[in-house]
């Protein structure tokens, strides 16, 4: 069933509600903006974890301005 008092509690507070079940943790409700945001941070920071494990993995790495100059040369060579 719906609560009104839990959703505003949810959006106001930005944090997770535990709803328990004879004391034990049984449901968590998350308002959309919340929810939407801790995916959007996992998904961050699912990429610094695949771009670290490349770089563990000996894969090439590159700096900003190495990234600048290949785009550069790409647009260059794409106006021709």
């Amino acid at each position: 069933m719906y609560n009104y008092q839990t959703s505003e509690l949810a959006k106001e507070s930005g944090e997770p509600i535990v709803i328990t079940n004879k004391g034990e943790a049984d449901l968590v409700v998350l308002s959309i903006e919340a929810f939407e945001e801790r995916e959007k941070m996992f998904r961050h920071r699912d990429k610094v974890y695949a771009a670290e494990l490349s770089r563990l993995n000996s894969m090439p790495t590159y700096s900003p301005e190495q990234i600048h100059e290949e785009l550069e040369a790409l647009y260059a060579a794409a106006e021709k």
